[in-house]
């Protein structure tokens, strides 16, 4: 037997090496599938040069085929597709599009910003409702919350500009307007401004204040 192998080449040796772990990724493969409450989808190829120790491979796909339990909820704005496919209905297509959608435009923030992924119909919405949570901001309420007011009395041209209706000459005019005149007593105080619109004033209100 020694002589035997010591006439076997390396490239041999590593050949007959794949072999073997092939050959027990197999068998992983065939425990796997056999296991109950395993569904077939997470019967997954054991790959020796990326996945690493076998038994762990099979409890991880063991884990990510496990039902859902009764009180159980997957943060549908953090998951992955893995966990993704333990909820009812949600196959590995539909789990990896969730997720590329997620990635396009944001979180989902509640079960109506899921209507935004193709595939997820209202019965499956409702099916799902009891299973879900949402741990983020969706990216249109991101968009639209407003930032601090800005102290109409304190503000730099640099502060105002931006503001609705407020460019950089209209900002310039205010700040030059309130260091000339003193402070404004009132946001209807804008209309004395040269090229100010009194209209401002009420485009302006919560943006602006008065301290």
């Amino acid at each position: 037997m020694t002589n035997i192998l010591g006439n076997i080449s390396r490239r041999e040796r590593r050949a007959l090496a794949l072999l073997f772990a092939l050959f027990v990724g197999g068998h992983l493969l065939r425990a796997v599938a056999a296991a109950p409450g395993t569904p077939p989808a997470a019967a997954a190829l054991f790959d020796p040069a990326t996945d690493g120790d076998p038994l762990a491979h099979r409890d991880s796909i063991r884990q990510q085929g496990r039902p859902l339990g009764a009180s159980e909820r997957i943060d549908v704005d953090r998951a992955g597709a893995a966990e993704l496919i333990r909820l009812p209905g949600i196959g590995p297509a539909l789990a990896n599009r969730i997720v590329a959608d997620r990635q396009s435009h944001g979180a989902f923030g509640n079960i109506a910003g899921l209507r935004r992924v193709r595939g997820l119909g209202p019965s499956l919405l409702d099916r799902l409702r009891g299973h879900l949570t949402f741990g983020g901001v969706p990216a249109e309420a991101q968009s639209t919350s407003l930032p601090d007011a800005v102290d109409l009395n304190r503000a730099t041209a640099a502060d105002l500009v931006g503001l609705p209706g407020i460019g950089p000459a209209r900002a310039r005019a205010i700040v030059a307007f309130r260091d000339s005149a003193g402070p404004f007593r009132q946001l209807a105080d804008l209309a004395l401004v040269p090229g100010v619109p009194a209209s401002l004033a009420g485009k302006l209100a919560g943006r602006l204040v008065i301290p």
